[in-house]
């Protein structure tokens, strides 16, 4: 191909996370000159899925340079607990080959609701893409006065009731409590009732909310409380975040068929739809470089006439892009995340970022009694969650009630992602090492021990890591041109935001100069998007 400082380009987009390659595939059906880079020698960026061999590869990466990445404190172990760094050859003889595997950085869920699925369908790029119900959701409620077996918390699991058919259903709970919860499903289901109660109760625990106006009791709270995928201690969480995120999941229910509300995509979550966005996009002209890193920034003395200041509205400077391996590009237009655009930036301030503790785990087992079919006519599921609400879990030196609740996202073998026979739990809770790995073990413990499998389900692997939810507290080493436009990171929730869809279009619209029309193409051929255009 044609040396990249050849062009004067229309955009340099770089990391090829979700965000970033859906404007990648946007702009360049757009007519723009694309030109996307990334720093690693995959796709996927945050959001990438790795084989058992990649994410060693990453592990090690990542710990040697977590300050110019996401994530840090990386560790894999193996059934027997040993540090598979350490021990290479310790790992379980049940696992598969390494790419019979492909295990995601960040699952997260998307809502059947979600503008991201008509999106994809008006992209034409969701044939090339398969999605799969998300089924029963679970939550842990720990045995009174039965101490842990082997250190193994002793309890049961019962399915969350999701609507008001559950709710009639489900013997387990007396005729007050489902008239009080029908009450309640009835106003969360409605977006226009719920606007005067928001104006009172939206800024207080959401708890309160449930206790005082409906007299709904504790144990059905936490369930609630579950369907928010909230990660904060329950009276931190204010009914003004959780009454949207309740009334998301019920009119999420029956979209594309009865019993479930949320969809996983197949072979690796939403590094499979940054994959296929990054493959379209070549298609449409897109350049694509992996391996090349973002070193450097600069405004030349020549304006582009075409690009505004929003303060002044005065044409800025193009921009001169340093590239990893001494090459300079010009361009109009830089796109990316604060940490992925300059590779020489200081570290970040690690006492005042968030982290959150993520764990994947293996599993020996199919865990079959996880995906039950939901209802008459339902998709057979291939994804379930597990909460274990605060107040379940217990840690050497935190009392149950500050521990946040822990979410397991269980994926069968059907996603792809793991050999029939097995199947993949994804952990996740807003606590730092080493107290979170150890109450996610805890958790994936406590959940293999009251489901009956025969032979007993084990761990065969596992990936333990902190993954950055806050924006770097020190900014870029240059002063923004308004022609650099950055994503922010991403929040903590385990379903995708919208928001990050408003701000892929937003980014669009300002690069392209259009308001309509976005991610609206025409038909290509068959077979189109197999062909890449990278180098």
């Amino acid at each position: 191909m044609e040396s990249l400082s050849g062009t004067t380009w229309d955009v340099v987009i770089s990391g090829t996370g979700l965000s970033q390659s859906l404007l990648a595939l946007a702009l360049s059906r757009s007519g723009k000159k694309v030109l996307h880079v990334d720093r690693n020698d995959y796709y996927g960026g945050n959001n990438a899925a790795f084989s058992l061999q990649e994410a060693e590869n990453w592990v090690t990466a990542v710990n040697k340079e977590s300050y110019t990445s996401s994530f840090r404190d990386a560790q894999i172990y193996t059934s027997t607990g040993a540090n598979a760094s350490s021990l290479p050859d310790a790992c379980d003889s049940r696992l598969g080959f390494s790419r019979a595997y492909s295990l995601s950085l960040s699952p997260e869920l998307i809502y059947t609701r979600s503008p991201l699925l008509p999106t994809l369908t008006s992209s034409k790029i969701y044939r090339q893409l398969e999605f799969l119900a998300v089924g029963s959701w679970w939550i842990f409620e720990k045995a009174d006065g039965v101490e842990p077996v082997s250190d193994v918390l002793v309890g049961n699991i019962s399915r969350i009731p999701g609507s008001r058919e559950d709710v009639f259903t489900d013997d387990t709970i007396d005729l007050k409590s489902k008239r009080a919860l029908t009450r309640f499903l009835r106003l969360a289901a409605s977006a226009e009732d719920q606007q005067s109660v928001l104006e009172k109760w939206g800024g207080r625990p959401f708890p309160e909310f449930l206790s005082s106006k409906f007299g709904i009791p504790l144990k059905l709270q936490a369930a609630l409380l579950a369907l928010t995928l909230s990660p904060h201690l329950p009276h931190d969480v204010p009914t003004s975040y959780a009454l949207p995120r309740v009334h998301r999941h019920l009119t999420s229910i029956g979209v594309f068929g009865p019993g479930f509300s949320s969809v996983i995509p197949k072979w690796g979550g939403l590094a499979e739809i940054a994959q296929v966005a990054c493959r379209a996009g070549a298609v449409g002209g897109g350049v694509y470089v992996l391996g090349r890193a973002i070193e450097s920034i600069a405004s030349e003395s020549q304006f582009d006439q075409g690009i505004k200041s929003a303060e002044h509205d005065e044409p800025v400077k193009i921009l001169k892009v340093g590239l990893q391996g001494g090459e300079e590009v010009r361009t109009h237009w830089i796109a990316g995340c604060r940490y992925d655009l300059v590779s020489n930036r200081q570290v970040p301030n690690q006492s005042s970022t968030s982290y959150m503790t993520r764990t994947v785990f293996i599993i020996s087992s199919s865990l079959s009694s996880l995906f039950p079919i939901p209802a008459e006519g339902s998709p057979p599921p291939a994804g379930a969650i597990v909460v274990f609400p605060t107040g379940s879990l217990s840690h050497t030196n935190l009392p149950p009630s500050t521990i946040p609740p822990v979410y397991l996202l269980v994926h069968a073998h059907e996603t792809g992602e793991c050999p029939a026979g097995q199947c993949v739990i994804y952990g996740s809770v807003f606590l730092p090492e080493p107290q979170g790995a150890e109450v996610i073990r805890r958790a994936a413990q406590a959940l293999l021990a009251c489901i009956p499998e025969a032979p007993k389900a084990d761990v065969l692997w596992s990936l333990e890591y902190l993954q950055r939810i806050s924006p770097y507290a020190d900014g870029l080493e240059f002063e923004d041109p308004v022609n650099v436009l950055d994503f922010p990171d991403r929040g903590f929730d385990l379903a995708f935001e919208d928001e990050t869809l408003a701000d892929v279009r937003n980014k669009w619209q300002r690069i392209s100069g259009q308001l309509d029309g976005f991610m609206q193409f025409e038909d290509r051929e068959s077979g189109a998007y197999d062909d890449d255009n990278d180098e």
